[in-house]
């Protein structure tokens, strides 16, 4: 059997009766069965989701137990005079944006420090569930840092959508963010920054 029938009987075995929902007032299908599906795990999480992250353009660092935050950001941006954050261990900040007026006040941000819940290993991806007014904080700042808990890395993509209940813990907004913003779309040359932050700093925080 060919690859290609090969796909096709699997859709054909996936293929569901169409059906009326009363109450509602449309019709669907069924979803598939997704339980024989094996998602890729890892040995070591940590170690993965580390290496993808710096395959994907991004740093990540292992926060020591006592360190300074505020000094470490500091020392990884010298030069930077606009840091925005709402996170109350951030004394450096000079914006923050649950109290700017409006989402443009972030302009001209050269850090913007958030919180990620969890990481996810197969491809550096962290969720980012929004936990300030202006979330253009996320993606207006021309550096972006992510503080991580150390011990809150997942396996794979299945495993983080099975974390979010978006019906009773999220009822705003979120995002899974991995690495700094990047396209090769355009003569086949790869662009920092493109839509988002030029770079991504993962800091890996204690417990």
């Amino acid at each position: 059997m060919s690859n290609k029938d090969d796909i096709l009987k699997r859709y054909r075995a996936n293929v569901k009766e169409k059906f009326f929902d009363e109450q509602s007032g449309k019709t669907g299908y069924d979803m598939p069965d997704l339980s024989d599906i094996k998602a890729t795990t890892y040995s070591n999480p940590l170690v993965q989701f580390m290496k993808m992250t710096e395959m994907v353009g991004g740093q990540v660092l292992e926060v020591d137990p006592g360190r300074d935050i505020n000094a470490l950001i500091r020392e990884l941006f010298p030069d930077a005079k606009e840091i925005a954050s709402n996170l109350p261990e951030i004394k450096i900040a000079t914006r923050n944006p649950d109290t700017v007026d409006c989402a443009s006040d972030l302009n001209g941000t050269d850090v913007g420090i958030i919180r990620g819940e969890f990481g996810v290993a197969e491809n550096a991806c962290v969720w980012i569930p929004q936990t300030m007014k202006e979330k253009a904080v996320c993606f207006i700042s021309e550096n972006l840092v992510i503080l991580l808990p150390k011990s809150q890395i997942i396996n794979n993509m299945h495993e983080a959508y099975k974390r979010i209940d978006f019906d009773e813990e999220y009822d705003g907004y979120g995002v899974f963010i991995s690495g700094p913003s990047k396209t090769a779309d355009i003569a086949q040359v790869l662009v920092m920054g493109a839509q988002a932050a030029r770079s991504a700093t993962i800091l890996l925080m204690p417990e």
